[in-house]
């Protein structure tokens, strides 16, 4: 458990583990912290050092901007692998942490051994996005707690919204604590995002898409076209959005083969 500041503010990250393989760079989705990866890195770590990061605003992270834009959460990144001494590492993330490993190929491709995106894509947001996250900022600010639960609950199929209740519940509570000015932020830094496609055609190492078959927010058919323009290895798992609870075992598999 560690920190370093940027731009002024803390930003928490944890180092675990050590092996032959280099080391790997996890990164969380929007309203999430390091914690969804507890039950990966027990096993992950056996083999690597993985490094699980609380990005700008979530977790135990302080906020910087009213904008987290993607270029800023990479370059806070970029803080913690330097701080680190990494000259080479794998890179995975979640939905929104998908986007930020993105920015961060585009701007440090020489240093990224692989990346994988679970759950996420190299698509920027469609004018109907853009317009829900312009809603949801205003609705964060005027009842935060209506927002992050309603949000939260839409990730998930309906059979994991039953068999995951308690689970769903933890991250909720977990969520609420974030200030509504860092949800906002994020919210307004995905909105504004750009395109990824030709940074990930043109990187020419390993390169992995994850797909939910009952995701409600990625239509695992476009991500499946995206992987193939992009020349990535293309794996779909069995449920919604949030893989690493919904589909824990085979995303652990996944990931065993990350270089």
């Amino acid at each position: 458990m560690s920190e370093i500041l940027f731009k002024g503010a803390k930003i928490y990250f944890e180092a675990h583990g050590s092996g032959a393989k280099v080391p790997l760079v996890l990164l969380h989705g929007f309203m999430e912290d390091v914690r969804i990866w507890d039950r990966i890195v027990k096993e992950l770590k056996k083999e690597r050092q993985v490094i699980c990061i609380d990005l700008p605003g979530h977790g135990r992270s302080e906020g910087v901007s009213n904008e987290h834009s993607m270029k800023l959460m990479a370059d806070a990144v970029n803080e913690v692998v330097k701080s680190l001494g990494l000259t080479e590492f794998s890179i995975a993330g979640h939905s929104m942490g998908g986007y930020v490993s993105l920015e961060f190929l585009k701007n440090f491709p020489m240093i990224i051994k692989s990346i994988m995106l679970i759950n996420s894509t190299p698509l920027e947001d469609t004018v109907e996005k853009q317009e829900i996250r312009e809603r949801s900022v205003k609705l964060v600010g005027n009842n935060k707690e209506a927002y992050v639960k309603m949000a939260i609950s839409n990730l998930y199929s309906e059979e994991s919204k039953k068999e995951l209740a308690s689970e769903i519940e933890e991250l909720k509570t977990r969520s609420c604590k974030m200030k509504a000015k860092n949800i906002q932020a994020a919210l307004i830094g995905m909105k504004n995002r750009t395109n990824y496609l030709e940074e990930l055609k043109a990187f020419d190492k390993q390169k992995v898409i994850l797909g939910g078959k009952q995701d409600p927010i990625l239509d695992i058919v476009e991500l499946q076209r995206v992987s193939r323009g992009c020349e990535c290895d293309f794996h779909s798992l069995d449920n919604g959005h949030n893989s690493y609870m919904e589909d824990l075992d085979n995303l652990i598999k996944i990931m065993h083969f990350i270089d």
